[in-house]
């Protein structure tokens, strides 16, 4: 299988960890329920591609996202290797307790910067969404749980345009100041470009969060998401959000396309020289083989080019 030519660039990491997002952001997307079966051999398919984070599923409340309403079996179905992270997003306490009960280690939070997905998605405002995760956070910690914390549209608002870099930074601080050990910094319809990116994430180390405590999620809506990857690692970002093949969107923000594909960021950090333990070549049959299962053709551009 064809790689990229190995061409080095000055100011970027040796290393970056890929948070892989397909099986949970990704098939909570897709409009056919997927077989708890399919999605277990994905996950298992994924980490023997060399992806040692992957986001599982989420608790949310199955009417919410009947895509995931497996959650609970998915899990007990999978036996991954040791060193493999397997988080799960919890929106609430109860999405917590449902966690729990199925033996979780780590747990992701999906908080809102602008006050009408707030009121959409978390039927919460902007200030009020602090309320729900405050509790959800410390009882996570207090059973030695690891938190991560997403803010979603960092960079634009489907419904209130430009969002302000300040506002931004006020409520991903926040989560911090609760206990997240990780921030990720999404993108939710894949607007922002490379000088939004460098001034959101100087803004936060300003404001004294330290930019290995940063994560950068990018959807491909405006074919900016590979230039703004790039631009976060100058700025020292290591973890980079993707889903294999593609796969997702938003289901409450329904102008957000799909996800940064874990195949074009691989082949762009491996051209870079930047090591991420993650085999291309695995990674592309794992995606042509789920491809198959939706019954579509993946939307990654290296995809195509590869298992073409």
């Amino acid at each position: 299988m064809r790689e990229p030519q190995l061409v080095t660039a000055e100011g970027l990491p040796d290393r970056v960890t890929i948070y892989e997002v397909g099986p949970r952001d990704g098939l909570q997307n897709e409009s056919a329920i997927v077989d708890v079966a399919v999605k277990a051999e994905f996950i298992r398919r994924l980490v023997d591609a060399g992806l040692t984070t992957v986001e599982t599923t989420s608790f949310v409340h199955p009417k919410w996202v009947p895509q995931l309403a497996d959650a609970a079996e998915l899990l007990e179905q999978l036996d991954l290797p040791d060193g493999v992270r397997a988080p799960v997003l919890v929106p609430n306490e109860r999405g917590l307790d449902r966690a729990l009960a199925a033996g979780v280690r780590e747990i992701a939070i999906f908080a809102s910067a602008t006050e009408t997905f707030a009121t959409k998605n978390l039927n919460s405002t902007l200030d009020e969404q602090f309320t729900m995760f405050t509790p959800t956070i410390q009882r996570a910690l207090d059973a030695g749980l690891t938190v991560r914390g997403y803010v979603s549209m960092c960079y634009g608002d489907p419904w209130e345009g430009d969002v302000p870099i300040d506002q931004v930074v006020k409520v991903g601080a926040r989560l911090v100041e609760l206990g997240c050990h990780e921030l990720s910094l999404g993108d939710t319809i894949g607007v922002a470009t490379p000088g939004q990116v460098t001034a959101l994430i100087r803004a936060f180390t300003a404001a004294g969060v330290p930019v290995d405590k940063l994560a950068v999620h990018f959807h491909d809506t405006y074919g900016q998401a590979l230039a703004n990857t790039v631009t976060a690692l100058r700025e020292g970002i290591t973890t980079v959000d993707s889903s294999a093949g593609g796969l997702g969107g938003c289901p409450y923000a329904e102008s957000a396309t799909g996800n940064l594909a874990t195949e074009d960021l691989l082949w762009q950090l491996n051209g870079l020289g930047i090591h991420t333990g993650v085999n291309l070549e695995k990674l592309v049959t794992t995606s042509t083989w789920m491809a198959g299962q939706l019954g579509k053709p993946s939307p990654s551009r290296v995809v195509q080019a590869l298992a073409g």
